[in-house]
């Protein structure tokens, strides 16, 4: 094995740069399995940063023991860390490697090939700007290769190496570099990528990595180094307007209160406007404080904490924004969506979605369609297998505020967790919010909710009962609402069946129309509650899903969710409209209870069986739920 790895590869002193001056590209690696990525990463490191004795003493042994090369060092063990991968010689997780240059700093990651590990490799692209695609010179395209294209492509990297490896096992052919080059720019001609840049190497023999190789005269292009020292991306986070996601609150004593995070895009100064995405309240910019102590302006990638020049509520999850080019804010939108978990995802599946530093439980509402990587055609679907890739409708149980992926990468990623195991499922990139209004941002109010419930001296609250037909929702609801009324507090009750003499009138009750029946009703007794109302809903409303996103509309523990519980058998026995003889003798259908399932809440404020109790009884129970909220 040679003793010399590194040779003089520096370009010429006057062209070296200081090293906090230097640009940085974050690029990855990708491709199929064995095709040469972590030997060609470990190459390059090699060649422009060298390596220590002990380091190639280390390579030399680990060559011997777990190599592919033969009597040649293994550049791919200076990066397959994990003895599983040494021993499998395959790259199982992602690993990131820093290495530079005298013109430039590099963020390397290099991932997995195999299919199976596809989440890796889509991690590793998140944050990247380029991409180094390598494709076996004997082998040509193969599907994970145009998997790993479109991948790339979606999450947003418009620059890509196309890195023909092992050109000297095809005797260093012209012709088959050719082929491969021709056969990549016809597949990827819908991706839209910014460039692609073919070359020829040999990652385990250094051909055309760090300098042009004498075995390739037939081309003509750079080095592959060459090409990433001077290759311009155009990616620059502090251009796009201000992003701030709210880590936390920061408030030590009385006298302080800041919002501590990191600058996601843009830049901000002291005394410029912003806006609370979220609740459209304005101010300025008092403060910026950090380790360093006050700043007069920070830009992308500073961490900081704000102080605000008035008395703004803010929690973890908010995005302070520039108030002129503002993210939209919305419960549903559009995402393409990247599939990681061995459970198919469906339409009502519920997760935990974190974009930025918000957390919100989410329902896949729809999936719309999946890509085929092999022709980039898309095929309607109603479900995503492990390692697909297809378009969704995703819905949250409260809003968020995000931008179109393709205008912000920082706030138009997302993630869906599993609720029960927490693995991450699924990573999304938005492509449109779903709400007719998109250019429509809430404008903040003068007097708010608080300040209306104090002048009414109560605590606006939502009681929302639900239960089979014939339960005794109505009853129990009536009664409630004349003892709070006895006892001075100001209410209103909204009944099922009266909403759908006006408001929803001209709603059915299959499953998409009683959702819609829930969300009116929802957005309602919101509105009602910010007038300072004591709300009571009496509404059937069988599914979990359309009551959670009603309780998201309101604070925490200002929506009590109560189950009017009664046996089927009884609701029938009881029947006092008739509904369920009608549905019987076939005159009637979606009748819940009947053909239509109701789905029990998860996680009731009160329980109240009215097979064992009195509707008198089971009033009083409510009240005194009420009353102990209200004084909370």
């Amino acid at each position: 094995m040679p003793d010399t790895l590194n040779p003089a590869l520096a370009p010429p002193a006057n062209d070296a740069l200081p090293l906090q001056t230097r640009s940085e590209l974050r690029f990855l690696t990708c491709g199929s399995v064995d095709d040469g990525k972590s030997t060609l990463i470990g190459r390059l490191i090699s060649d422009t940063s060298g390596l220590l004795d002990d380091q190639i003493a280390a390579l030399r042994d680990d060559s011997r023991r777990f190599g592919t090369t033969e009597d040649e060092f293994d550049f791919a063990l200076l990066l397959d860390g994990l003895e599983a991968e040494r021993e499998q010689g395959i790259t199982i997780d992602v690993a990131y490697r820093f290495f530079a240059t005298p013109r430039r700093a590099f963020v390397v990651a290099d991932t997995p090939g195999h299919q199976q590990y596809t989440r890796n490799m889509a991690t590793g692209a998140s944050n990247a700007e380029l991409a180094i695609l390598l494709v076996d010179a004997r082998r040509g395209l193969v599907e994970q290769t145009r998997r790993h294209a479109a991948i790339v492509a979606l999450l947003g990297i418009r620059h890509i190496v196309l890195a023909v490896n092992k050109i000297d096992l095809v005797d260093y052919a012209e012709a088959r570099f050719r082929e491969i080059e021709a056969a990549f720019a016809a597949f990827a001609a819908p991706l839209a990528f910014h460039s692609i840049v073919a070359i020829p190497l040999s990652a385990r023999r250094g051909d055309n990595v760090a300098v042009r190789s004498a075995r390739t005269p037939w081309y003509a292009g750079p080095a592959l180094l060459t090409h990433l020292e001077t290759v311009e991306t155009g990616l620059d986070a502090a251009e796009a307007p201000l992003r701030f996601p709210v880590q936390w609150v920061n408030r030590p004593d009385g006298d302080f209160r800041g919002f501590a995070g990191t600058v996601a895009t843009g830049s901000v100064a002291v005394g410029d406007a912003i806006v609370v995405a979220g609740s459209g309240r304005t101010s300025k910019v008092a403060r910026i404080v950090s380790f360093d102590g006050d700043l007069p302006a920070v830009s992308a990638g500073r961490s900081v904490t704000l102080t605000l020049a008035d008395e703004v509520d803010l929690v973890r999850g908010d995005v302070i924004a520039d108030p002129r080019r503002r993210p939209a804010v919305s419960r549903r939108f559009a995402a393409d969506l990247v599939w990681m978990d061995e459970t198919e995802a469906i339409a009502g599946h519920r997760f935990l979605l974190k974009i930025g530093t918000a957390t919100v439980p989410a329902t896949v509402s729809r999936v719309v369609d999946t890509l085929d990587v092999e022709s980039l055609r898309r095929a309607p679907a109603d479900r995503l297998g492990l390692n697909s890739i297809g378009r969704v409708e995703i819905e949250t149980a409260q809003p968020v505020a995000f931008d179109s992926y393709a205008d912000n990468r920082e706030t138009g990623a997302f993630i869906l967790i599993d609720r029960s195991t927490l693995r991450t499922a699924g990573a999304g990139m938005v492509t449109e919010g779903l709400d007719a209004a998109r250019d429509v941002h809430r404008h903040a109010e003068t007097v708010t909710p608080a300040t209306r419930a104090g002048l009414k001296g109560q605590a606006a609250l939502v009681v929302w009962l639900t239960g089979l037909p014939g339960s005794g929702k109505s009853t129990i609801a009536n009664i409630v609402e004349s003892r709070l009324s006895a006892l001075g507090r100001q209410t209103m009750l909204l009944d099922g069946d009266n909403l759908r003499q006006g408001l929803n009138a001209d709603l059915g009750f299959d499953t998409a129309s009683r959702s819609e029946n829930v969300r009116r009703v929802g957005e309602v007794a919101k509105l009602m509650a910010d007038a300072g109302l004591i709300v009571i809903v009496a509404l059937v409303s069988p599914f979990q899903a359309d009551r959670t996103r009603a309780a998201a509309l309101l604070p925490e523990g200002r929506f009590l969710e109560i189950h009017v519980d009664a046996p089927a058998e009884l609701c029938r026995q009881r029947d006092p409209k008739g509904l369920y003889a009608r549905a019987d003798a076939g005159k009637l259908v979606n009748l819940t209870g009947g053909d239509q399932r109701y789905e029990p809440p998860e996680e009731p404020a009160l329980v109240v069986s009215t097979g064992e109790l009195s509707a008198d009884q089971a009033a009083d129970q409510v009240v005194s739920l009420v009353l102990a909220s209200c004084s909370t």
